[in-house]
């Protein structure tokens, strides 16, 4: 229980105190009600003595009364009606909320803090009035009336004979049997006679004789003369007198309740009563039977007009809120007492402490001596019942019935002189004075005789009383006997039915046990009495049930929480709503936050609906947007009614101050980091064979390495640009900023170009939510950047159109649970900086209307099939967290964010907008298809632009031409099979051998050093005006490699115009080529076995070519034909095909391989160009009646194109120079006499069939030879990833790279070649033996010196082997040592020698070879694949 003001050992003999009646003339109630009092209310505050008082028991002991206090209370002649007491209990803890500054306690439990309020004002108010106005009963006499005052006053005309009247009167009423109320104690009723004196309009001598008089007839012990109203009520108040009366006339009132709204009912007030206060005491004028007092209904009786049910809880009762207020008005300045000095303070108080202890406590003394001379004499002992206590309850105890055991006579009534109640009597009395021992001891003796005769009713009112006494004895003789109290609770519940009894029980033993500490137990009894009759006390018993169980030695939260939900909604029923709210809200500090979201939806939609009541809209706001923003678990339709009523209350607020600020919104959720914000148009759908670059939009998701390739093309050409130096300033354009871009900077964006914010929703709920009106919400302040700054700052959304226009959704539905962007535009009229802070909107739902757990349409609702009119408008904010810090220390160790600057753009002014439009642009190709389409640049700004060039990261992928080549391509529709080829008609005469034609690479945009990815946009003027537009032709190249291939082209221009916020803008495009196989082509290339060529110079190679048709059917291609193949190379040339067949036409059909031989011969001295220049030989080899000039647009771009890649392929791996110089130099030379610089370009047609029509698609392939005898491959090879090998854990030792040239290296140093006579005729019937002359022609391809042997010995390693050679030799020196100068041709002249006929292979001459200078020697390979074969014949 929570803490209390009072001790227990102070309530309770507060709660039961001697009653005295007061019966008044009419004069003397006159005289007190110009106070606005009644006598019994004049004496209320002074009805505590404030010394100690002394009486002697039965024993003649003394005994010491502390502290005591009596009820003086007018006589009321009807029991009070139940339903008025209920009615004025609820108003009472109504009446009682806790203080507005009160500081709460904070109790820590485990992971819990509490703020929970010490004390509990409104439950002692409802328990001091719950026991004061208990009505009286027969089982009891703590109650009744030990006396009753007389009152009179000294200005009637004859005082004397009033008293005598007044005596009859209260004869009559105690002993009449027509009066069973009020009660009295015994028949002697102690009278006590007042004379009333007006000291401001009385005669004092007339009211001493008077008095005198009274002495003479009732003794000075039996009347007493009281002086009031010493001054005039008319005088001006100089001195200010405090008012003791106001806080127990407060309590009592019913009217003088603070909120009327909050009770069930108003009790209508007795229209007679002359202050309209309707009191526990209050009386009126009125003359009945001639009788001078009008002993009414009891004061809590209701009019009989306003209560036919008997019911209190019924909301019919209740009063007009006008006449309440009407009452409250004519209460509030009330003052009382306002004829009263603080000498009539004191006159007051004195008449008590006489009355005390002249009257009342003598009558007592003398009373309790009666009833114990009568007890003795009854049970026929010689000592008083004090002395012989012990004996009586020493032994011979009789074992006490269950409860259960007895049978239900609590109907049984004992005449008022049974001896049991005098005992009972005797008892109460001790008990009311204190006297706690003996008054034990009677209640023991009565509570065995009641249960003796199984009168239960009394049983539990000993027994109740008995427990109360043991606990009070001074110096605790022995234990609280919790048992007993169970026992009287429980027979005055389930036996007698007497709720109230039982309640008064509960509500003492549980002050008991608190006060023990015994919270636990406390916690059970409160608990236990909760009941369906009657919400308002169950709710207080609950709420006093979680104090103890958060009072507990360890506290148990939980338990608290729960109950005061409970006592929350007891209050609730009983009407109380503040009371009930305050418990939800107490109860929510436990819930909250622990995942119990079910309990925490149920409390936060309690604590709206009350606060809604109680006008707290703010509260009731708050607490259903808690429902709405944690993630529910309740049901679509819980969900439903939740949001409408949500919406209702949020309506009802907004209505409150239509002209402030927008308030914030709960819902849809919005992922402010989610949010995107894309600066430009939106891209242009494709229009027939126009289609779009496809530039940047909000449809493309974010990914970290495309971002990456956009950014690293931006810089190549910005660098380009900028002379090779990227600017400091540099930052890389974004177009669509999203939570992965740096946002750290402000984002620059045009006039006149649309700002679109995508802004995330997400709906949390079961059920849809509709925006309607959705906009942005921005702030914008207009700059000129080049010169003053204009500070004038617009907030307003609607009020600037002309300065950003903004873009409104008239409608936005977002389905249960359901995530979805809505994309808002601005459109900027003005330079400056906008801000845009969040987006506004109209909250709704369309759901139809439905009832859910009691949660209907809320009041004043009227919903139709779609609650539509149900909007509220309101904004939420869009704040972004910019990315953590993690550079210096100092951000490490501490969190720190970093700004994020997405949503604050800057405005500037107009820059040049470039829209880009490919034409005929291909989706599939066959890899190294050429296809031709067109590309339309229009500039659809108001600014020319120029500098126009695009970026890729695959220049081999397209070409717009070379710069010689004449720009006037025919319009698009008309190249339906037109070669993309610049062709001429050839002579079919001079098929075989070669056209040459030059071209520099220079030509074609490719020249030393410079960036091969960027190409300047060949522009007519170089410029582009507002609103032109030109096509140019571009030519495509399919990869090589096939698949789906991404190209991305970046478009980069400039305005003419420069710029200081924008220097330049950029164009994306993305294009996605799928590629199937067509030709594989590999090619090798050998030295010839002529040394001479036509020219007699040496150096003839051969070149093979395999072509093979990989394409597979799909691609429906019937078949290739190779119609051309052209060489190109600073140093050599194609000059004839070595092996053409009859067929011109070499024609592959699927999985065909075609072989072709080549003869190559270097350049003549006049074609040969310096090794510095760019100057390429072309030499075009042709199948068919067209020649393809391949030095022209596109053979020779894409040519160039795949050079400078291959070149950047080859740069990329990195060459170990770590030898001594000289080897280097001799690998140098070695390698560079079988380095060859050829490079071959085969031409082909594909023919398609599609759509039973055919199509002619023309390609090419790129082979680039660089060694001698090394196969090289037009399409890129495979690594073979290496097989998985054993982990070693040791180092492996340094393999030093051999500076040595490789065998192979040199086996090119040294070219052979035998010259002999193909067959011989020798008569070898003449001679045997047969001498042939050979030549053996060496030939130094080197420029260096070489030292060469010779050696003509067979290798004889078996006997296997001479076989093969056959059985010849050679004649003469079988070694030859030689010096070969550079480039030099050396004859040695040899002969063979022959014995038998036939065929012979000469080629076993083995050649050794060295440079001059190096110690290596090696055997050079002579072409021993090709055997010098000799035919010998006998003539």
């Amino acid at each position: 229980m929570a803490q209390c003001v009072q001790s227990v050992q102070e309530l309770i003999p507060d709660s039961f105190v001697p009653c005295v009646a007061a019966l008044c003339s009419d004069e003397a109630e006159r005289l007190t009600r110009l106070n606005h009092l009644s006598f019994a209310e004049l004496l209320r505050p002074f009805s505590r003595l404030t010394s100690e008082v002394h009486m002697r028991d039965p024993n003649n002991q003394l005994h010491v009364i502390k502290n005591l206090k009596i009820a003086v209370s007018n006589i009321i002649t009807q029991p009070p009606h139940p339903g008025a007491i209920r009615k004025l209990l609820s108003d009472v803890v109504s009446g009682s909320q806790p203080a507005e500054g009160l500081v709460a306690n904070v109790i820590t439990a485990g992971d819990y803090d509490l703020n929970i309020s010490a004390t509990t004002p409104w439950f002692e108010s409802y328990r001091e009035t719950f026991l004061q106005s208990m009505p009286a009963s027969d089982h009891e006499f703590l109650n009744h009336y030990l006396a009753c005052m007389l009152v009179a006053s000294s200005s009637e005309a004859e005082p004397v004979e009033q008293f005598s009247k007044l005596s009859q009167e209260q004869h009559r009423i105690q002993h009449n049997s027509d009066y069973s109320y009020p009660k009295w104690f015994i028949p002697n009723t102690l009278k006590y006679y007042v004379l009333l004196h007006d000291v401001s309009a009385g005669d004092e001598q007339r009211a001493e004789s008077i008095y005198e008089e009274m002495k003479q007839k009732y003794g000075t012990q039996g009347c007493y003369l009281l002086k009031i109203n010493s001054r005039t009520s008319n005088r001006a108040s100089d001195e200010q007198i405090p008012d003791p009366w106001s806080q127990y006339l407060q309590k009592n009132s019913i009217q003088n309740q603070e909120s009327y709204e909050d009770g069930p009912c108003t009790v209508t007030s007795n229209k007679n009563s002359d202050s309209n206060l309707l009191s526990l005491d209050g009386l009126d004028n009125e003359v009945k039977d001639g009788l001078p007092n009008n002993f009414r209904a009891h004061p809590l009786q209701l009019d009989p007009s306003s209560d036919s049910s008997n019911s209190i809880d019924g909301p019919d009762h209740v009063k007009s809120a006008s006449s309440l207020h009407e009452a409250k008005k004519t209460n509030t300045g009330i003052i009382h007492g306002a004829c009263l000095t603080l000498t009539d303070h004191d006159r007051i108080r004195q008449f008590i402490q006489e009355f005390t202890f002249r009257g009342l406590l003598p009558h007592i003394e003398k009373t309790i001596r009666q009833l114990n001379d009568q007890l003795i004499s009854r049970k026929g002992l010689s000592r008083s019942l004090f002395s012989a206590t012990k004996k009586w309850f020493s032994g011979s105890k009789v074992p006490e019935k269950s409860i259960n055991d007895l049978k239900n006579t609590s109907g049984l009534l004992y005449p008022p002189e049974a001896p049991e109640l005098q005992i009972r009597k005797m008892a109460d009395l001790c008990f009311l004075v204190q006297h706690y021992d003996l008054a034990y001891n009677c209640y023991h003796t009565a509570k065995k005789d009641f249960l003796n005769d199984q009168a239960m009713l009394y049983a539990a009112g000993a027994l109740e009383m008995a427990a109360v006494s043991a606990f009070l004895q001074p110096g605790a003789p022995r234990p609280y006997p919790a048992h007993y109290m169970d026992t009287a609770i429980q027979t005055y519940r389930d036996i007698c039915k007497n709720m109230v009894l039982a309640e008064r029980c509960v509500l003492l033993s549980a002050e008991i046990l608190k006060s023990q500490s015994k919270y636990s137990e406390a916690a059970a009894l409160l608990i236990r009495l909760t009941s369906e009759d009657s919400d308002l006390r169950s709710a207080l018993l609950l709420e006093q049930a979680a104090h103890c169980f958060i009072n507990m030695k360890s506290p148990m939260v939980r338990k608290y929480a729960f109950h005061m939900i409970l006592a929350g909604h007891r209050f609730s029923k009983a009407g109380q709503k503040k009371h009930a709210l305050r418990c939800y809200c107490q109860a929510m500090q436990v819930y909250k936050g622990k995942g119990w979201s079910l309990a925490e939806d149920h409390i936060n939609f309690t604590i709206g609906r009350q606060s809604y009541t109680l006008r707290q809209l703010d509260n009731a706001v708050s607490a259903f947007r808690h429902i709405l923003i944690n993630e529910s678990k309740q049901s679509a339709a819980q969900q439903g009614a939740f949001l409408r009523e949500y919406l209702y209350v949020y309506k009802n607020v907004s209505q409150l101050s239509p002209d402030g600020p927008l308030p914030q919104l709960p819902l849809p959720y919005i992922n402010s980091s989610a949010t995107r914000v894309f600066f430009g148009h939106d891209r242009r759908p494709a229009d027939g064979e126009k289609q779009a670059a496809t530039h940047v939009s909000l449809d493309q998701e974010y990914d970290y390495e495309s971002s990456q390739q956009w950014r690293e093309l931006e810089e190549q050409v910005v660098a380009l640009v900028n002379k090779g130096v990227i600017p400091s300033n540099f930052h890389p354009t974004q177009y669509c900023l999203n939570s992965y871009s740096d946002n750290s900077k402000f984002p620059l964006a045009v006039v006149e170009e649309p700002i679109t914010v995508e802004v995330a929703f997400r709906n949390p709920l079961k059920v849809p939510l509709l925006l309607t009106d959705l906009s942005l919400l921005w702030k914008f302040q207009p700059k000129d950047f080049s010169g003053k700054n204009n500070e004038e700052v617009k907030e307003l959304v609607t009020s600037e159109p002309e300065m950003i226009g903004t873009e409104v959704i008239s409608e936005f539905l977002i389905n249960s649970e359901e995530s979805k962007v809505a994309r808002l535009k601005l459109f900027p009229h003005h330079i400056g900086e906008l801000h845009i802070l969040g987006v506004v909107y109209n909250l709704g739902t369309i759901q139809s209307s439905m009832t859910v757990d009691g949660i209907g349409a809320p009041p004043g609702c009227h919903t139709e099939k779609h609650s539509l009119s149900m909007l509220v408008r309101g904004r939420q904010d869009l704040e972004i967290q910019g990315p953590r810090l993690n550079n210096t220390k100092e951000e490490k160790t501490s969190i720190k964010y970093g700004p994020d600057r997405r949503l604050d753009p800057i405005i500037t002014e107009e820059m040049p907008l470039l829209e880009v439009f490919f034409i005929h642009f291909p989706t599939g190709l066959l890899c190294g298809e050429i296809r031709k389409a067109y590309v339309e640049f229009v500039n659809v700004s108001k600014c020319p632009l120029t500098g126009l060039k695009v970026v890729s990261k695959r220049p081999e992928f397209f070409t717009f031409g070379g710069n010689t080549a004449v720009l006037t391509p025919l319009s698009p529709s008309a190249s339906e099979n037109c070669s993309a080829y610049k062709t001429v008609v050839t002579d079919s005469a001079s098929v075989c051998t070669a056209f040459t034609s030059s071209a520099s690479s220079v030509d074609f945009g490719i020249g030393v050093g410079s960036h091969p990815e960027v190409i300047p946009v060949p522009l007519p003027d170089t410029v582009l005006l507002p609103g032109a537009s030109v096509q140019l032709p571009m030519w495509l190249r399919g990869p090589d490699e096939e698949g789906v291939h991404e190209i991305n082209f970046l478009f980069y221009y400039e305005s003419v115009k420069k710029l200081p916020k924008i220097r330049h803008r950029i164009l994306r495009h993305t294009a996605v080529i799928c590629t199937s196989r067509s030709l594989n082509v590999r090619a090798t290339v050998c030295r010839s076995n002529s040394l001479e060529d036509e020219e007699g110079r040496g150096g003839n190679m051969l070149v093979f070519v395999d072509v093979e048709n990989v394409n597979t059917s799909e691609a429906g291609v019937k078949e290739f034909h190779i119609v051309q193949v052209s060489s190109s190379s600073k140093h050599w040339k194609l000059h004839k095909s070595v092996n053409l067949s009859e067929n011109k036409d070499a024609k592959l059909g699927s999985r065909e391989k075609g072989k072709f031989c080549f003869k190559a011969i270097r350049c003549k001295e006049k074609e040969v160009a310096t090794q510095s220049s760019e100057k390429y030989t072309f030499a075009d080899i042709i199948f068919g009646n067209e020649q393809i000039i391949s030095s022209a647009s596109p053979c020779a771009d894409f040519f160039y194109r795949s050079l400078s890649s291959e070149l950047k392929k080859s740069q990329v791996q990195p060459s170990v120079h770590t030898e001594k110089h000289s080897a280097a130099d001799a690998v140098r030379l070695i390698q560079k006499c079988s380095a060859v610089d050829l490079n071959v370009v085969i031409l082909w047609k594909a023919y398609v069939v599609e759509d039973s029509k055919q199509l002619i698609l023309e390609g090419q392939h790129h082979i680039i030879l660089h060694t001698i005898g090394k196969e090289a491959f037009s399409y890129p090879q495979k690594q073979e990833p290496p097989e998985m090998e054993l982990l070693k854990f040791f180092r492996s030792e340094n393999t030093t790279v051999s500076s040595r040239p490789s065998v192979e290296q040199f086996s090119h140093l040294i070219k052979t070649s035998l010259h002999y006579p193909e067959s011989f005729n020798h008569p070898f019937h003449q001679k045997s033996l047969c001498l042939v002359p050979v030549t053996l022609l060496l030939s130094n391809c080197s420029e260096a010196d070489v030292d060469v042997i010779v050696d003509l010995r067979h290798k004889t390693t078996s006997p296997e082997s001479l076989e093969i050679h056959g059985s010849f030799t050679w004649l003469g020196q079988t070694q030859y040592k030689l010096r070969l100068k550079g480039e030099e041709i050396h004859s040695l002249q040899l002969k063979a020698c022959f014995v038998h006929t036939g065929v012979y292979n000469l080629g076993t001459p083995r050649v050794f070879a060295k440079l001059s200078d190096q110690l290596t020697v090696v055997e050079t390979s002579q072409q021993n694949s090709m055997p010098a074969l000799i035919i010998i014949n006998n003539v």
